[in-house]
């Protein structure tokens, strides 16, 4: 599966994982997304996050949400 990644302009600490380039499942409440990149099949998701979680998560709902760390 390939993985699209967004950023939440609302919310700047706050990111997710989506299963379309539109992103047309993301929540309302955090709009608008902007597309951050792509993780293709052969690569491994950011930050050691699990692929299997990641795709589990967008199967059931559309997407994962998921917050950076500030430095």
């Amino acid at each position: 599966m390939t993985i699209y990644v967004f950023k939440s302009e609302t919310n700047q600490e706050l990111c997710a994982f989506a299963g379309d380039v539109a992103g047309s499942r993301l929540p309302s409440q955090f709009a608008p997304w902007h597309p951050e990149g792509v993780i293709e099949d052969s690569r491994a998701p950011p930050h050691n996050f699990s692929r299997f979680r990641i795709e589990t998560a967008i199967k059931m709902k559309g997407f994962q949400l998921w917050r950076m760390k500030r430095p």
